[in-house]
């Protein structure tokens, strides 16, 4: 027996899927606390001390926690290549300007202090949001795009076309996704703060994350509703193997079907939009009780049942095409080779716990608060 067919072809697709998922939650659990800081801090912090403690909760840990998003982004290009080309290119305009937006910040935090001026540190501190807001922002509108389908097709030959635009993007259920995923992180950037920072910044955290906690129990009902009543799903119409051929093209689909239907079959998938706002209600409720840890874990909680959500109700489909649904990409037709999902599934196994193990042994080293003595001593190694 060949060593790669120990898995077979069906079960590694819905492995990768899974870990597609888990790498995306893995990144907004934890680099998204640092986008809903940069986002919170030209209002949690007045002072340029305070703006110093919001900044050091996510200084030492903002380089490890982007890992998440590249190893997505490495997923994504060797597990799904025909996701990572359609992506990519057709969303090119909104990922240069994620791109943008992530260079901002390492570069706010490293310039923001090199002068003495107050105007000079107001401009990073802008820098900052716009480094958290805008990342924020784009990828909620990107999911909500990929929920109404995306404006690309394949030819005969497997060419790939793509005929949307970027203002295209920005069309209103896009941007409730885009402001719900904006209020998603706001709520974890402020359960950070709530944990990590002291005085003035904590109590302003503890306010604007209950607003966001409140937000986004309603846009995530919202959405839902609007999914329900005025989005049509795709589904697919005739008989795909699970172990075929990664072609899009050999099956047909429709845009007539209904994200919810999954619901119907395995009720148990329920448990994915009741965990996305049963966490947003307790973070709220333990953000008013002032239970730091259980706050942030909270909100974590609703991250992953909102990102769940998003995939159980899609599932098979990946990225579904509005211009022809059949060429839309699924998770029975649009992966690698057997061979190259088992090989990257025995890396992924070695390395993936490394990467938890390293990140959970940081946060332990650089646990407890950081206060205005912490970023005010001479030792130089808080921005």
């Amino acid at each position: 027996m060949i060593l790669h067919e120990l898995i077979d072809y069906e079960t590694l697709r819905v492995i990768w899927w899974l870990l597609l998922g888990v790498l995306l939650i893995g990144f907004a659990a934890t680099d998204g606390f640092d986008l809903g800081v940069g986002t919170l801090l030209p209002f949690v912090a007045k002072t340029d001390t305070e703006r110093r403690i919001a900044i050091n909760t996510i200084g030492p840990v903002w380089e490890g926690n982007q890992v998440w998003l590249i190893l997505a982004g490495g997923s994504i290009f060797a597990a799904w290549p025909p996701l990572y080309a359609v992506s990519f290119s057709g969303f090119y305009l909104a990922m240069f300007a994620i791109l943008l937006a992530l260079i901002l910040r390492p570069v706010g935090f490293k310039y923001r202090s090199k002068r003495d001026s107050a105007r000079w540190r107001n401009n990073w501190d802008w820098a900052l949001f716009i480094g958290g807001f805008v990342p924020s922002l784009i990828f909620g509108v990107a999911v909500g795009n990929v929920l109404q389908g995306v404006p690309f097709r394949f030819a005969d030959d497997m060419r790939i076309f793509y005929e949307g635009s970027f203002f295209g993007l920005l069309n209103p259920y896009a941007v409730l996704c885009g402001l719900l995923s904006v209020a998603m992180l706001v709520l974890h950037g402020a359960s950070w703060l709530v944990l990590k920072a002291s005085g003035p910044v904590a109590e302003r955290a503890r306010n604007y994350g209950s607003i966001a906690a409140l937000c986004v129990i309603v846009l995530f009902a919202l959405g839902g509703l609007l999914l329900a009543l005025g989005i049509d799903g795709y589904r697919i119409t005739s008989t795909i193997s699970p172990a075929g051929p990664s072609n899009p093209l050999l099956k047909t689909a429709q845009h007539d079907g209904s994200w919810l239907a999954n619901y119907s079959t395995y009720p148990w998938l329920l448990i994915a939009p009741v965990l996305g706002l049963l966490g947003a209600a307790l973070s709220f409720a333990a953000m008013r009780a002032r239970r730091e840890v259980s706050t942030l874990l909270f909100s974590k909680l609703s991250i992953f049942g909102i990102i769940a959500t998003v995939g159980v109700s899609m599932f098979p489909f990946i990225l579904p095409s509005s211009l022809d649904p059949r060429s839309s990409l699924t998770v029975w037709d649009a992966s690698s080779s057997h061979m190259t999902l088992f090989i990257m599934l025995v890396v992924s196994l070695i390395f993936l716990p490394i990467v938890a193990a390293y990140t959970a042994w940081v946060y332990k080293v650089l646990w407890g608060k950081v206060d205005e003595k912490s970023v005010t001593d001479k030792s130089g190694h808080a921005y």
